[in-house]
């Protein structure tokens, strides 16, 4: 796929614009599986779609190891090996709001989401909670959505905390859909565990990325994160 920009958009934090007029269909949770340019760096990274429309595809990474630092020096024209539209995605539901909750890296996948609850005229409320000001993105693109409630670890920006400190005061939703590190999901299952539509994706290291590896199984052993998720409704799976 060809490269229309990667651009630094917060702390080790980039956005790739890809050319997505080759690909014919795509759910908002999917995820793209990309080599990293280096040779020597034989597995893919698992980047989460933030948002798609006709003509490009937006991915959001983070720099954490050699391929994702091999990944930010992409540049415009250039063309990238990619795997996918890969694994199942968010259901939408017709419902009258929704709850949207993000962590992290976990903000990105849920951004299309947001966008076609919107466009169906479903209230979206979402939570997004970083470790600090300098590591937030996306918020003014979840603004123009709905309600927007920042949280970060060391209160530089929004709320003090992590989204546990805000979810506790929000009244209830018909639907909740988050991503984001383990404990953040935790704290859902618990809070949210009579919920019937509490809906979560699933964060993990992949190899192949298409199932055959079982490198991605959940905690309890029965799903395959790439192949049956990475959207599960939370009673599906042991965090």
């Amino acid at each position: 796929m060809k490269i229309i920009s990667n651009n630094c958009i917060a702390k080790d934090t980039y956005e790739l614009i890809l050319d997505a007029r080759e690909i014919k269909e795509i759910k908002a949770g999917q995820f793209m599986h990309l080599k990293s340019g280096r040779d020597d760096l034989i597995l893919r990274r698992p980047i989460s779609i933030a948002s798609y429309n006709e003509e490009e595809l937006n991915l959001v990474y983070k720099v954490i190891g050699e391929g994702t630092k091999a990944m930010s020096l992409f540049e415009p024209g250039e063309e990238v090996d990619a795997l996918g539209p890969l694994g199942n995605g968010f259901d939408l539901l017709d419902v009258e709001e929704v709850l949207i909750v993000g962590g992290g890296m976990g903000v990105a996948p849920l951004y299309q989401l947001a966008k076609e609850f919107t466009h169906k005229n479903i209230r979206v409320t979402s939570v997004l909670g970083f470790g600090s000001a300098d590591m937030a993105y996306y918020i003014e693109k979840f603004q123009v959505l709905g309600e927007v409630i920042i949280t970060t670890d060391d209160g530089s920006m929004g709320v003090k905390g992590n989204v546990g400190n805000v979810i506790d005061e929000l009244k209830e939703f018909d639907a909740i859909y988050a991503c984001g590190p383990w404990p953040l999901l935790y704290y859902l299952q618990m809070t949210f565990d009579d919920h019937p539509h509490l809906y979560v994706s699933l964060e993990e290291r992949m190899a192949c990325g298409i199932g055959a590896c079982y490198a991605c199984d959940t905690k309890d052993k029965k799903h395959r994160i790439c192949t049956d998720g990475p959207v599960f409704n939370i009673k599906e799976v042991e965090l």
